[in-house]
């Protein structure tokens, strides 16, 4: 089991502020941090110059790195059929992106909540659009990864499959694939007010890979995050907070327990911290946990 590291503490600067490169991302994780690979957000990516996309891909692999996943972001619960259907062409692109940097998987999404969408309608439509992606992620030899996500920092509503009930309901329509599984994430299970072990008990033999983070709330409660996720916001709600990893809500033996009893050996990345000041060291106490945990329960 390979781990990953995700840039959480440095998306403003990557996404937003552009002081921060790819490549210096890249850079600094090979220097600091004991990892197998790293996870992309297309936000921040050259994805209109493939020659690009090659080079951080060459300068991963120098590193003795390889791209986990392209975390991609796809909104596939538009009402009006020209905009959906949009959205199944950019994650077209996403995929061959993926491919590009030699990442395994591409990240997947329902779409957001809009609030006068309808649930069954919305959940359909997030279906057929992954189905029709399944060509694509074979061509590519990319596979697709649906996560139990809450919301994309830049959206203003949060995921129609947010809850479990929801997630398990929009996987029931989507036919098993081999280019199709779930990437699953403990914190974001607790934040929809689920177990996340009882999630993944649901799902473990469809789990391809994983985001393992922490969540802590400061100033609030999951009652009034859950409150603001249906208010229209632009991000997360202030109080919500990532941490390091062993450090918040999760019970990781469980999770790895789990994971261990149905051989997962899929990538593990590390989601941890917002604070770019303090990124670096909790990442390297995020991933020293992680590995120590990898190792109690056999997983490579």
């Amino acid at each position: 089991m390979p781990l990953a590291a995700f840039p959480k503490c440095f998306l403003k600067a990557l996404c937003i502020d552009r002081t921060m490169t790819p490549e210096a991302w890249i850079d600094l994780a090979a220097a600091h941090l004991e990892i197998d690979g790293l996870e992309l957000y297309w936000r921040f990516l050259p994805h209109d110059s493939p020659r690009h996309l090659e080079a951080l891909r060459r300068q991963a692999e120098r590193h003795g790195l390889r791209i986990a996943m392209l975390c991609y972001s796809p909104d596939f619960t538009q009402p009006e059929r020209e905009a959906w259907r949009a959205e199944i062409e950019r994650a077209r692109w996403a995929v061959e992106v993926a491919a590009i940097l030699g990442a395994e998987t591409c990240r997947v999404l329902s779409g957001q909540a809009r609030p006068d969408l309808d649930v069954p309608m919305g959940l359909r439509l997030a279906a057929q659009a992954i189905e029709e992606l399944f060509p694509t992620a074979e061509r590519f030899q990319v596979k697709l990864a649906l996560e139990n996500h809450y919301k994309d920092g830049f959206w203003q509503y949060p995921e129609l499959a947010w809850q479990q009930e929801r997630f398990l309901e929009l996987l029931s329509l989507i036919p098993s694939s081999p280019w199709f599984g779930v990437n699953y994430d403990p914190s974001n299970a607790l934040l929809a007010g689920d177990d996340p072990i009882a999630l993944l008990e649901q799902v473990k033999h469809r789990v391809i890979s994983m985001h393992a983070s922490d969540r802590y709330l400061e100033g609030g409660s999951l009652t009034e995050l859950r409150r603001l996720a249906y208010s229209p916001q632009q991000g997360y709600a202030p109080f919500l907070r990532h941490g390091v990893i062993g450090q918040g809500m999760n019970d990781y033996d469980k999770i790895f327990a789990l994971l261990a009893s149905v051989g997962f050996q899929g990538w593990v990345s590390i989601e941890d911290g917002e604070d770019a000041e303090q990124g670096m060291a909790h990442l390297k106490q995020s991933a020293q946990f992680l590995r120590e945990k990898m190792a109690k329960y056999h997983l490579p």
